[in-house]
């Protein structure tokens, strides 16, 4: 699932931006992409989940990214307002929120 996100990424633009937007080298999704990366993918695999992953909001009902998701459920309580403490809330009961226990 993650290496055809990654692949795809790839296709809609270049190696090169992809290698930018997950702060690694050119070099790396190269060798990632074509099957030939020497080492484990682990750390990889978790940078494509968090920029190109998609989940829909359970507060919102967006689709947002996992790396959008995990900044609302990890932040700290916001007291500026009614709705944004409703949403921090929603987050923390949420399904996608990877700080769960057993998660």
């Amino acid at each position: 699932m993650w290496l055809t996100m990654l692949k795809q990424a790839v296709e809609r633009s270049s190696k090169a931006a992809v290698a930018m937007e997950l702060g690694v080298s050119r070099t790396t999704i190269s060798l990632v992409v074509d099957g030939k990366y020497p080492a484990k993918t682990d750390k990889i695999e978790v940078l494509v989940l968090n920029t190109y992953g998609r989940v829909i909001c359970p507060f919102s009902g967006d689709e947002i990214t996992l790396a959008v998701c995990k900044k609302h459920h990890t932040s700290a309580v916001p007291t500026s307002s009614p709705r944004a403490m409703k949403h921090w809330r929603t987050c923390q009961g949420c399904e996608h929120n990877s700080t769960k226990k057993g998660q």
